[in-house]
C-alpha cells in the first residue's frame, strides 16, 4: 500500500505540534518550579551524589525495602532536606542521593545516620561522586556549543550538496527531533524526577546525526527524480521518494531501536535515560524525515519554488 504523505500532511504536522506544545508547557512549568526547563543532574549543577546498596550478606538486612520517607527524614536531620532521592532496583535495596557539595566529615555523618536508620550498606557497592558548579557550567556550555556547531555544519553541507531550501527544512526537522526529545524529558522530570546529564547532550548529538542521514536519503531520491522528470508535480515526486525509501528507513530504525531497547532494559541505571533519549530521538528522526522534512520541502517548492525551465523542442527549432 502506498503511503499518502502529502495528502495527509496536516495530520503529521498536528501530531508534531501537539507533542511539541506539551513539551514546551512542561518546560515552562519546570522553569517556574526549579529554575530550569529540565531537571539537571549532578553533572551540570554541581554537588555530591551517593549511590548506596544494602549489604544482603548481613542477616535480616534486606528483609525490607528502602522507604524514601525514612531517607528523607535522615536527610532533613542533616540539614539536607532539599536533596534528590531515588530508590533503585526491583527489590528496592539500592539508593541514589543527590545533595549539595559535602565534605568528608559530612559524608561520613550522613552514611552513619543512614546505616542506623535503614541498614548496613555494602562498601564495595558504595559510589560517591562530587562535581563542582564551575565544571558543571563548563559541561553545559560545551555541550550546547557542540550542538550549535553541528547544526551549522549540517546546514553548510546540505546547502553545498543540495540547495539552501533542502538544508533549511532538514534543520527544521532536526529542531523538531531535538525539541520533542527535550520536551518529553521535561515531562518525565516533572512526573518521575528524571534528570539529564552530560550523556543527554551526547544523545542529542547522536540524534542529530541519525536524523539528518535519513533525511539525506529521501532528499537524494527527490533530487534524482526531479532531474529525470523535471515537469512532474513536486507532490507526486515527494510521495514516490518517500515510498521508495520507506522500507530502508523502517528497517534501519527498527534494528537500531531493538539494540537501544536492550540497553534501556538491561544496561543499568547509568545508561537508562541515555538509551531512552536515543529511543525517543531516533523514532522522531525517522518520523520527521518521512513526514516533516519531505512535506515542508514539497509545500515550499509548490508555492515558492523557482519554475523549472522547459527544454526547447528540437524538432520545432529544426523546422524554423
Amino acid at each position: 500500500m502506498k503511503l499518502q504523505v502529502i495528502r495527509q500532511r496536516s495530520l503529521w504536522w498536528t501530531i508534531s505540534s501537539v507533542i511539541i506544545l506539551s513539551g514546551i508547557v512542561a518546560m515552562v512549568i519546570s522553569w517556574n518550579q526549579i529554575g530550569s526547563p529540565l531537571r539537571p543532574s549532578l553533572d551540570f549543577v554541581g554537588g555530591t551524589r551517593l549511590q548506596l546498596e544494602l549489604d544482603c550478606t548481613q542477616p535480616n538486612n534486606c528483609d525490607d525495602s528502602i522507604e524514601p520517607g525514612e531517607v528523607r527524614q535522615v536527610l532533613a536531620e542533616q540539614d539536607l532536606g532539599s536533596s534528590s532521592i531515588q530508590v533503585l532496583g526491583d527489590e528496592r535495596h539500592a539508593l541514589s542521593i543527590r545533595t549539595s557539595v559535602l565534605d568528608v566529615n559530612q559524608r561520613t555523618q550522613l552514611l552513619s545516620a543512614l546505616s542506623e536508620q535503614i541498614g548496613t550498606f555494602d562498601p564495595q557497592a558504595t559510589q560517591i561522586d562530587t562535581v563542582g558548579p564551575t565544571l558543571g557550567r563548563q559541561l553545559l556550555s560545551s555541550g550546547l556549543l557542540a550542538l550549535v556547531v553541528s547544526f551549522v555544519g549540517i546546514t553548510v553541507y546540505l546547502s553545498l550538496r543540495f540547495q539552501l531550501d533542502y538544508a533549511v527544512f532538514a534543520i527544521v526537522a532536526l529542531f523538531h527531533d531535538v525539541l520533542i526529545t527535550v520536551g518529553i524529558f521535561a515531562i518525565l522530570g516533572l512526573t518521575i524526577g528524571a534528570e539529564v546529564d552530560s550523556l543527554f547532550i551526547v544523545a542529542l548529538l547522536t540524534i542529530v546525526g541519525f536524523s539528518v542521514n535519513d533525511t539525506v536519503v529521501i532528499y537524494d531520491r527527490i533530487r534524482e527524480t526531479m532531474q529525470q522528470e523535471p515537469s512532474r508535480n513536486i507532490n507526486d515526486i515527494v510521495d514516490d521518494a518517500v515510498n521508495q525509501t520507506l522500507t530502508r528507513s523502517i528497517n534501519t530504525s527498527v534494528t537500531v531501536l531493538l539494540t537501544l531497547s536492550s540497553i534501556f532494559l538491561f544496561g543499568g541505571e547509568t545508561l537508562k535515560y541515555f538509551a531512552l533519549a536515543l529511543i525517543i530521538g531516533f523514532t522522531m528522526g525517522a518520523y520527521s524525515s518521512i513526514f516533516i522534512a519531505s512535506t515542508l520541502l514539497a509545500l515550499w517548492r509548490e508555492r515558492f519554488g523557482q519554475p523549472i525551465p522547459v527544454p526547447l523542442d528540437s524538432s520545432s527549432s529544426d523546422d524554423a
